[in-house]
């Protein structure tokens, strides 16, 4: 198993921020996931007119991942404009905790990457839904 190095993997979030396709919020997110084999997997947020279709940085990772055949997660950077980095929004926190609930995750501003935050996905969503027992 590979031990995260956050400054790479924060490197990697930046590097992926500039492929964001961000025309009406000019917001430009980057995420790169670390797999337990040591592949990183990078993302950026793609928007919509219609921002309800827009997806994140981190699910785009996500995503690329599972559908890459990836099920083991270290490890997610999260890297914008935001002083401390941006925080996941719900729906990603709800992928990470059904997906990748062992993972760190980092996130920065991408002039500081050495000044970002770390949270585990339990700290982002705490009681977190993943799964249920139907009644018979």
């Amino acid at each position: 198993m590979t031990k995260p190095d956050k400054l790479a993997l924060l490197k990697a979030a930046a590097e992926a921020r500039r492929q964001a396709v961000a025309p009406y919020s000019r917001f430009h997110v980057g995420a790169a996931l670390l797999t337990a084999e040591g592949v990183v997997i990078p993302g950026a947020n793609v928007e919509s007119v219609s921002y309800g279709l827009t997806c994140c940085a981190e699910r785009v990772a996500l995503f690329r991942a599972l559908t890459s055949g990836e099920r083991e997660f270290l490890a997610i950077a999260v890297v914008a404009a935001v002083e401390g980095g941006p925080a996941p929004c719900g729906a990603c926190r709800q992928l990470l905790a059904e997906y990748a609930p062992g993972a760190i995750v980092w996130t920065a501003h991408p002039d500081q990457l050495d000044q970002g935050r770390e949270f585990s996905v339990a700290d982002l969503l705490p009681a977190a839904f993943t799964g249920f027992k139907p009644d018979r």
